[in-house]
């Protein structure tokens, strides 16, 4: 087992790592730019070591000083979190070298998913459905008109290299064709400097379901059920739940199926998801995997009760895993409270919190490094909180959500609070009737 694991990573994601190592009795080291100097991932881990200034690319995506920050505290873990290098195979391939074990499957397994043709080419060849589409990558303007023509409208273009919804287009005829793979291109090279594109056929009203995966080093894979992230805003998601709504048994034995053989397919070491598309008729199709620990493992861990960064550790350090397969027990929903004001197409809301006050009671999980009188810097990703409502059924579970988000005060920062406040009561998302398109037509009161 690891002696002491710098976490490569930031905010509440940061803390969680901490909190699972420090039950497991694993020092920790906290890395942060000039502009987290008061965070509380740098107050709470064991070590901290200021590895630059604000900007991501002189902080959090400098490999050389994380490395330099690992070795001078005798590391031999190293946590990537989510975003940031998390998925970078150069990244993990130096930790090797350095003789520092990455917290995350190897460097061939990050490439085999992180480039969305070849991963679509794998599952193919391991037997998991994938949308229609053309094979490789659009060659010119005539090859994608003639692609669509054969697959039909809608098509969706994507970039190879992408995420975020960058270089994604849909395409409802061909009159739209030239302006939007021109478009398209362009912005997955200035996004991924790769402008790489290919079509598939466009899932009207999909669902976004995904199947939460961990394989050890031994060939074993198993699964722990799905998660639900369809409410969606330009393809971010706001809020994630478990189980789906929208699942039947006899759709989660299948889709559990097709995770496992999607991971096996590259015998998968570490915990992962794999991504759904799936339609109004329940036909689900793979949409790419995610190697790494998810935003939304909260929901996951609520009703299976399985810390997954603990497994995610053990895997790292050679053991085993045990056999999962979870029926979810309860419901659990996440919602992602970013300093963003909803008012004002979700612009976003650096700046000092001058109050704060969270929710607790029964059933509430809260993960935040935000605190009265800390600055939200402007240089990262506007979340800063993460609420887990747990209940036995998915109405207790929104009604006690609605609870918390009631009690938690936040002041000096615009946040989403009122948007999830709605949206709770909100009778469609009740019911459970909605696809990633939901949110084009709610309307913030």
């Amino acid at each position: 087992m690891f002696k002491k694991i710098l976490i490569a990573n930031r905010g509440e994601i940061a803390l969680r790592v901490i909190r699972t190592c420090r039950e497991m009795g694993i020092k920790t080291v906290a890395v942060y730019s000039t502009a987290d100097k008061d965070s509380l991932h740098v107050r709470f881990a064991d070590e901290a070591v200021c590895i630059g200034k604000p900007a991501s690319s002189d902080s959090y995506l400098n490999i050389p000083h994380i490395m330099a920050a690992a070795e001078i505290t005798n590391a031999d873990g190293i946590h990537p979190g989510y975003g940031f290098l998390a998925e970078n195979a150069k990244f993990a391939e130096i930790c090797g070298e350095h003789n520092i074990k990455f917290i995350g499957p190897t460097p061939a397994m990050i490439n085999s998913m992180g480039d969305k043709i070849t991963a679509k080419e794998t599952m193919i060849k391991a037997g998991v459905p994938v949308v229609p589409g053309g094979e490789g990558l659009l060659e010119s303007l005539d090859h994608a008109k003639g692609l669509a023509y054969e697959i039909g409208y809608p098509v969706i273009l994507k970039a190879t290299a992408g995420g975020g919804g960058k270089g994604m287009r849909v395409v409802w005829e061909e009159a739209e064709m030239e302006r939007a793979y021109n478009t398209a291109k362009a912005e997955a090279g200035a996004a991924f400097k790769n402008d790489g594109v290919y079509m598939e056929k466009f899932v009207e009203e999909p669902r976004h379901i995904e199947i939460q995966v961990a394989g050890d080093q031994y060939g074993k894979v198993s699964h722990l059920s799905e998660r639900d992230c369809s409410i969606q805003r330009r393809h971010q998601k706001l809020v994630e739940e478990s189980p789906s709504p929208f699942m039947t048994p006899e759709l989660r034995h299948r889709m559990g199926e097709a995770a496992i053989k999607a991971a096996s397919a590259i015998n998968y070491e570490s915990v992962g998801t794999i991504e759904f598309l799936v339609d109004k008729h329940r036909n689900f199709y793979f949409m790419e995997m995610n190697t790494r620990i998810q935003v939304e493992h909260c929901v996951t861990e609520e009703v299976t009760n399985f810390d997954l960064i603990k497994e995610q550790i053990k895997i790292a350090a050679g053991e085993p895993i045990s056999g999962m397969n979870y029926e979810p027990q309860g419901h659990a929903i996440e919602c992602r409270i970013n300093a963003e004001d909803p008012y004002n197409d979700f612009r976003p809301s650096p700046g000092k919190i001058t109050t704060l006050h969270q929710p607790g009671g029964h059933g509430i999980r809260v993960d935040s490094h935000a605190y009265a009188g800390y600055t939200i810097p402007p240089y990262y990703d506007s979340m800063i909180a993460k609420i887990i409502a747990v209940a036995r059924t998915r109405n207790e579970a929104i009604d006690t959500m609605h609870r918390a988000l009631s009690e938690y005060v936040i002041e000096g920062v615009k946040t989403t609070i009122p948007f999830h406040l709605q949206l709770m009561k909100d009778e469609r998302f009740r019911s459970g009737d909605f696809n990633t398109k939901f949110l084009e037509s709610f309307k913030l009161l």
